[in-house]
């Protein structure tokens, strides 16, 4: 994960393809548990991952930003980042993927808006 920029980059180069046709999906401590957002540039807010990315291909790749919230704490971000869900988590990590994969398709189509809001609908009790 830490290095996957040089992949990305590699596969993008491989099928020719340009920046635009990338989507990153990928962890976000900054958002809160379940909820997903979509953003194009940004910073990498410390996520080696998105680093690596940024480092081979530059920042302007489109992001869909899978909220995990943060643990209270930064002493605590590596082990609460790189640990397990809780077992009362995974129905709720089941919907947002199921959802995530039901949707995908506006974002296939470029549609990032209609994606979130689908997506958010579709995670509603």
């Amino acid at each position: 994960m830490n290095e996957s920029g040089r992949a990305i980059g590699e596969a993008l180069r491989f099928y020719k393809l340009d920046v635009e046709a990338l989507t990153v999906f990928h962890d976000e401590l900054d958002i809160a548990p379940f909820r997903v957002k979509v953003k194009t540039g940004g910073g990498t807010a410390g996520h080696n991952g998105l680093r690596s990315t940024d480092q081979h291909l530059g920042p302007e790749f489109r992001r869909v930003r899978l909220g995990i919230g943060h643990p209270g704490h930064k002493d605590r971000v590596t082990s609460y980042v790189l640990g397990n869900y809780a077992k009362a988590e995974i129905e709720p990590l089941s919907d947002m993927l199921g959802a995530v994969a039901a949707e995908a398709k506006w974002l296939a189509e470029g549609d990032d808006v209609r994606f979130m809001n689908d997506v958010a609908l579709r995670m509603q009790p």
